[in-house]
């Protein structure tokens, strides 16, 4: 039952998915998180494991970078796998001034300069929202953890552009509320209302586009995620 671009079978994917933008974090998250994780999709270097934590059913797979890449794997993980949610979990740029680098962000809704959800709804400026129970299951666990000021719910912006950004757009953001930037959480959204399924994005803030100098080096990227991974599996569990 491959599809263009996973390599799998009937039932090899749990009802709940974390989702990294790299493959190797998903392979770094399977191989720490996952009690039995086999490998059940490697296609183009796009790795998937499913494994059980806690007696429950979980898999893991990458996303690769920007909103066309993930949308293919969601649109093929709800449609063809009968995948329930799927969680992004990941970085992202801290806009927001009560937002600092290493804080967490659940994404209630994002904000997107991408055309990705354009044509959804001809003539609609469609609301690209998480699912509420996800984020309230997030949620929790943040405050059971005893996370603070250092978690934070609200909107984010889902760019397609890494290097380009219009004059003065990242204050008038910041001025808006908007907590992050990133690249995927509005066309994961987008897909799920498309199927009827539940999605959330939980966030590590790797840096600050307003203030610099706090921000996290590429090795940090890869260890000071486990808040938002703690989180993102609550919810998918929940």
């Amino acid at each position: 039952m491959a599809t263009p671009h996973i390599a799998a079978e009937p039932g090899d994917f749990a009802p709940a998915v974390l989702m990294p933008g790299d493959p190797r974090r998903a392979q770094r998250i399977a191989e720490g998180l996952l009690d039995d994780a086999r490998l059940v999709t490697d296609v183009r270097g796009m790795l998937g494991f499913t494994g059980t934590v806690d007696g429950k059913p979980l898999s893991v797979m990458g996303s690769g970078m920007g909103q066309p890449s993930f949308s293919i794997y969601a649109t093929e993980l709800f449609s063809q796998y009968g995948v329930e949610r799927i969680i992004r979990v990941g970085t992202a740029g801290g806009i927001g001034k009560q937002v600092h680098v290493g804080d967490v962000v659940i994404a209630t809704g994002a904000h997107t300069d991408s055309a990705m959800n354009q044509l959804r709804i001809p003539g609609v400026n469609f609301s690209a929202v998480a699912d509420f129970r996800l984020a309230m299951a997030a949620y929790r666990a943040g405050v059971e953890a005893g996370m603070g000021e250092r978690l934070h719910t609200g909107t984010i912006i889902s760019r397609d552009h890494f290097y380009f950004t219009p004059e003065g757009q990242t204050e008038r953001l910041s001025a808006y509320g908007t907590l992050c930037v990133e690249m995927e959480a509005a066309a994961l959204y987008g897909v799920a209302a498309e199927f009827s399924k539940q999605a959330l994005a939980v966030l590590t803030i790797s840096d600050h586009l307003l203030d610099h100098s706090g921000d996290m080096t590429a090795a940090e990227r890869e260890t000071r995620f486990q808040d938002s991974l703690q989180l993102a599996v609550a919810a998918a569990l929940s």
